[in-house]
């Protein structure tokens, strides 16, 4: 588990990076030269360590530059604010691959109730594409605290809940699965 936190940070390092500067100084010019400069400078770190750089750093790095230069040349918050959102839909696409959940689920789910796993994994797809329309809609608000609000809590609220309620749907149709088998 701390591995995937790790590997998260990692992959969201440049908007972490934004998020917290713009949070500490309120100013999004400066959030944003430092959010390119941090994925440049995680990229160059990386490489110097010999580390393989997954797609989603390379993606992201991308992205930060031309939606982050983007906001720099026009002053317009808009283009760096939308960009988590353009991470929600790729990720939402690549959720939408039958059964990518079943590598991450314990022997006991993927043994007794593989299709709820697969039912599971579109929801998360239809998420994703929520959160991601969510993020541009309160991009195009230019509203930097609502968008600040949005991302740090609905964003990863709505994916807490959404683990809580996996969690215990999973849990009982498991069990409601093995009932009959053990007391037969």
């Amino acid at each position: 588990m701390k591995d995937v936190f790790r590997r998260l940070a990692s992959d969201f390092f440049s908007t972490i990076v934004f998020l917290a500067i713009y949070l500490a100084t309120d100013n999004i010019i400066l959030a944003t030269a430092v959010a390119i400069l941090g994925a440049i400078g995680q990229v160059i770190w990386s490489r110097m360590k010999g580390q393989q750089l997954g797609y989603m750093t390379w993606a992201s790095l991308g992205l930060v530059i031309v939606l982050g230069g983007a906001t720099l040349i026009t002053r317009d918050p808009r283009f760096v604010l939308a960009k988590p959102a353009i991470g929600h839909v790729a990720i939402g696409l690549i959720m939408l691959k039958r059964g990518w959940m079943l590598r991450y689920m314990p022997a006991i789910v993927t043994e007794n109730i593989p299709e709820y796993v697969t039912f599971a994994g579109y929801a998360w797809a239809a998420l994703m594409f929520v959160l991601a329309a969510g993020t541009v809609g309160v991009a195009m608000t230019g509203d930097k605290n609502l968008w600040a609000f949005y991302v740090t809590v609905v964003l990863i609220g709505a994916k807490l809940v959404a683990f809580a309620v996996q969690y215990v749907a999973f849990r009982l149709l498991v069990r409601s699965r093995l009932r009959p088998l053990a007391s037969a």
